[in-house]
């Protein structure tokens, strides 16, 4: 057994997996640089072209939930639980069968947003030029969906074997080289034609093209664990299974997230704009707890897996619960401190008395609520790595009805925004219980994918 899969499963599991930690928060950190530094410089061009972005950017964000959160969790989860079970030759099939989804699905979905998004644009609100500023940047950024996708399912892939460093390093040398070259063809400077808004989004092409380039030289160098063939074999529906029945289900409980909210603000327009600016405001406190969690998450979704693939359930047990303790009681006091002091984030995006007064009423009543939607979503990746998705796929779709629903009921029956985000933050609290509910009842039964290796 190689020394990276030995320390998944024998390691002290705290330290460990804050170790493993620290390199996917500073990837989501910069992620999310790079998506303020991009339309910061979109911006200069002017109101259209930064319209047509915000457009754009809730479908693309999609895009990255799905592949590098749903579809990559399931196939960081098969090789993981392939490596556990001593399964090299799996793991290493897994890798070819991984790209071959990846072909696929990154092929659909720029022949589905290149034939529906100009429609779909329009249907969210753009008009001449934003709706032309929108339809030009979705063209160039999902001509290169199959990019996009590669590079977050090949991360995916080196992060199941418990690699998290050379992924950071990717993404973080990559944002180094695309913060100027974005300006560079946005505006023109030296060699570079000025492409202005193709410009940004031909930028962000680049830089998942670069780093597919870099993975893929890594994956099949032999440098890491794994060690696929050069040429693919030919597919088989068995390691194909054991990534889509977790990728599938978790790209359904990737977009409960977007409906819980979406469903909330379109509740929030009934009591009126105030309500809307202030919850959409607040709201986003609550989107950047999703890349936070994912940096515990993914190392506690890698050594479950392998714990699941080696046979040892104890270990995986309290590898998810260490790791719902940490992301909980890191985003709890997060939503403590926007709770208590909640002008110091809505001040970051204006000054307006009622949508600052709107969003403080959202932060001090759904802040408290967010260490369970930590901890709930700690135990979604967790379960994601024992490649047991099914029931927690049952109370993300719970939480939806709970935050649409008792919405609703809440605004039939009292009137004004308060009741709809108690409703709200009920849904966190269901959503936190219902993970550790379906984790605490489950009873695994060891690797999926063979006899499991002796471990301690």
């Amino acid at each position: 057994m190689d020394a990276r899969t030995r320390t998944l499963l024998e390691a002290p599991i705290a330290r460990t997996m804050l170790r493993l930690a620290i390199p996917n928060v500073i990837v989501m950190v910069v992620q999310a640089s790079i998506g303020l530094i991009e339309t910061y410089f979109v911006a200069q061009l002017g109101l259209d072209a930064l319209a047509g972005m915000a457009l754009v950017f809730p479908l693309f964000m999609l895009l990255q939930m799905v592949s590098a959160g749903a579809m990559g969790g399931g196939i960081l989860s098969a090789i993981a639980r392939a490596l556990g079970s001593g399964r090299h030759a799996l793991a290493n099939t897994l890798v070819w069968t991984a790209i071959a989804i990846t072909l696929v699905l990154g092929g659909l979905t720029s022949l589905a947003m290149l034939t529906f998004g100009p429609r779909l644009y329009a249907l969210m609100g753009g008009t001449e030029g934003s709706l032309a500023a929108a339809v030009t940047y979705s063209t160039v950024v999902f001509a290169g969906a199959i990019p996009a996708w590669l590079f977050n399912s090949m991360a995916a892939i080196i992060r199941g074997t418990g690699n998290m460093v050379f992924p950071a390093t990717v993404t973080t040398l990559g944002a180094l080289v695309l913060i100027p070259l974005s300006p560079m063809l946005i505006f023109g400077l030296g060699p570079f034609p000025q492409l202005g808004i193709v410009g940004g989004a031909s930028a962000v092409v680049a830089y998942y093209v670069i780093g597919c380039a870099v993975y893929a030289w890594f994956i099949w160098s032999g440098r890491g664990v794994l060690k696929p063939h050069r040429l693919p074999p030919r597919l088989a529906w068995a390691p194909m299974r054991e990534i889509l029945r977790v990728g599938a289900i978790s790209s359904i409980v990737s977009l409960s997230t977007n409906v819980a909210i979406a469903t909330a603000t379109g509740l929030a327009g009934l009591v009126g704009p105030a309500a809307v600016a202030g919850y959409g405001t607040g709201v986003r406190l609550e989107y950047l707890l999703v890349p936070l969690v994912f940096g515990i998450g993914a190392p506690c979704s890698a050594m479950v897996g392998t714990c699941i693939g080696a046979g040892n359930d104890r270990r995986a047990a309290r590898v998810a619960w260490t790791g719902a303790l940490i992301a909980g009681g890191i985003t709890e006091l997060i939503g403590l401190l926007a709770a208590g002091f909640p002008n110091h984030w809505l001040a970051l995006f204006g000054d307006d008395p009622q949508m600052l007064a709107a969003g403080a009423q959202y932060l001090r009543i759904v802040g408290p609520s967010y260490g369970f939607f930590g901890a709930g979503l700690a135990l979604y990746f967790a379960s994601q790595g024992a490649g047991k998705v099914g029931w927690v796929m049952v109370v993300a779709i719970a939480r939806v009805a709970l935050a649409a629903g008792g919405g609703w009921l809440a605004l039939r029956a009292v009137g004004g925004s308060a009741g709809l985000f108690v409703a709200q933050a009920a849904a966190l609290v269901l959503y936190g219980l219902g993970n550790a509910t379906v984790v605490a009842l489950r009873r695994p039964r060891g690797a999926r994918m063979g006899q499991p290796v002796q471990s301690t």
